[in-house]
This record gives C-alpha cells, sequence and structure tokens, in this order.
C-alpha cells in the first residue's frame, strides 16, 4: 500500500497531486491492460459441467446458459477467443485466486462467504433448489427439514455447492450428508438407493431426467425452505476493474435482448436475474 507523508510547502503540495495522479492511472491502465491482453491471447473461464448451467456435449462443444452468457459479454468487449476449463465447485474460487483461470462462467451462485473470496458481476442465471427422490416421493421429502428429522436418511449434494448451506440451515448433519461429484451420479445414487434425495437447482435435476428418460425418480421443486438463488461470473479479487467492464457489457447484453434469448434456451426465466442485485445477494457490497 502507497503511503504519502504530509509535506509542507507549494511544491510539496504539487508532488503529492502528482503521485496520486500517477496512482489513478496506474490503475486504469491495469484495467485496461487486462482488457487488451485478453482481447490478444484470449480468457479462459471455468465451467461445472452442470446443465443446463454448463456442459459439454459428446462431442466436445461447451453449451450452456453461463457460458454462453459469458462468451457474448466477452465477444462485447472485444474478447473473442475462449477456452474452458472444467473445474468443481468447490475448487473454483481457490483456482481463480490461483490463476488457473481468468473468471468462472458455470452457475457459482452469490452467497456472503463467496463473495469475501471472488467478486461477481450482476446476475446472470438465477434458480430455485430442487430435491430428487424416488418416484411417488415414498419417504415424503418436500424439503431439507424433513432430512433433518429422520437420521437415518441420507441425502447428496455437490461439494461446495449452495446445498450444502440449505441442508445445514435446516439442521441436516454432517453425518446425513454424501457428496456427489455430479448431477449423473447424483441420479444413479438415487435409483440404487445409496442416498434417499438428491439437493441441486431444479433446473439441472429435470435437465437430466428429461435427458436419460428416468421414469423411477421425480423432482421436488421448489425445495420447501430453501429461497430462490442467483448466479454470476466470478472474478479474481485483484481484478476489480475487469469486473466492473464486463458489468457494463452484461447489462448492454440484458438491454439488447440477446441475454433473454440465451436464457429462455436453457429453461431460465429471465426477470429475477434483471430485478435481483449482487450487492442484495452478497449482503452488502463486493467489494
Amino acid at each position: 500500500m502507497l503511503s504519502i507523508k504530509r509535506v509542507k510547502g507549494v511544491m510539496g503540495a504539487f508532488q503529492v497531486a502528482a503521485v496520486l495522479l500517477a496512482v489513478t492511472a496506474a490503475g486504469s491502465a491495469s484495467a485496461q491492460g487486462m482488457v487488451e491482453r485478453l482481447k490478444s491471447e484470449g480468457a479462459k473461464i471455468a465451467i461445472g459441467n452442470e446443465p443446463p448451467y454448463s456442459q459439454i456435449s459428446p462431442t466436445g462443444e461447451v453449451t450452456g446458459a453461463a457460458p454462453d452468457v459469458a462468451r457474448a459479454v466477452l465477444k462485447k468487449m472485444g474478447i473473442e477467443k475462449v477456452e474452458t476449463v472444467v473445474s468443481e465447485y468447490g475448487a473454483m474460487i481457490p483456482g481463480l485466486q490461483a490463476r488457473r483461470f481468468d473468471l468462472v462462467a458455470a452457475g457459482l451462485f452469490m452467497k456472503p462467504e463467496r463473495c469475501t473470496g471472488a467478486l461477481f458481476s450482476e446476475p446472470d442465471v438465477c434458480g430455485a433448489e430442487g430435491l430428487m427422490v424416488k418416484k411417488g416421493n415414498p419417504l415424503t421429502i418436500k424439503g431439507h427439514a424433513d432430512i433433518a428429522a429422520n437420521p437415518s436418511l441420507k441425502l447428496g449434494v455437490c461439494g461446495g455447492c449452495v446445498a450444502e448451506k440449505y441442508a445445514a440451515d435446516a439442521g441436516v448433519k454432517r453425518s446425513q450428508i454424501i457428496v456427489v461429484p455430479d448431477v449423473p451420479s447424483g441420479l444413479k445414487m438415487i435409483q440404487d438407493g445409496r442416498i434417499d434425495a438428491y439437493s441441486m437447482t431444479a433446473l439441472a435435476l429435470n435437465d437430466i431426467v428429461a435427458k436419460t428418460s428416468a421414469t423411477d425418480v421425480e423432482v421436488v421443486a421448489p425445495a420447501a425452505g430453501t429461497p430462490i438463488a442467483c448466479a454470476g461470473a466470478a472474478f479474481r479479487t485483484a481484478d476489480i476493474e475487469f469486473r466492473d467492464a464486463y458489468d457494463v457489457a452484461l447489462a448492454d447484453l440484458k438491454a439488447s435482448g440477446e441475454f433473454d434469448a440465451i436464457l429462455t434456451k436453457y429453461g431460465f426465466a429471465t426477470e429475477a436475474t434483471k430485478q435481483a442485485s449482487r450487492e442484495q445477494l452478497c449482503e452488502g457490497p463486493n467489494p
């Protein structure tokens, strides 16, 4: 951190002003320099392979609401080349901090604890939590509290996902929670009876049921007691100018109608993303 001592005289005042101007210019140049570098080199984004938020097709094509929005925003910023890296959700913020990628575009939900370790854009996708259970819901599971009330029940969650917080808030014990690597695994574990419910966004659960034509499971949504959550692109805490420039381009995308077209394609409603704000979701400034 730059320290400026108090100086006497007119010449000293001019020197202080010159230093402050240089610091401001350096910050602006740094932000501009990063955008220019990404225009030249391309941006590397992390995805989670959790459809419909982000996914990789059998042919290797990266699709999903979050990366599609990110690519459209980056294109507006003049960044055409985008490389993707698959990451577990719990490793995304550490990966950002370690500079393994430039931003996360994976449907990473904003919550206060995450907002201390990363910068987020304004919301890009929103959804409600659901629960996958056996067909007919024989255990009458409507929410995480029902699992907490029966210690013999097992709940599947993805590591680092907001479902862990919902479960903890409802009183689900750590011994009841099974970490599941992805949505297809969650479906298989329900079918095999290894877990009694799998907690994930309703969109992701409905998507896997539709893709597999599974008839032995059903989705309870929204899960009782859980709020609607919103995600945004995530950035390193040092990259505030880059995040702010991204926000400007994201606002342009929302105003153009292109944003609505992308989200509708994947089954998302767009109004929540336009009404919710980063500050509300982070429960304060970010930073």
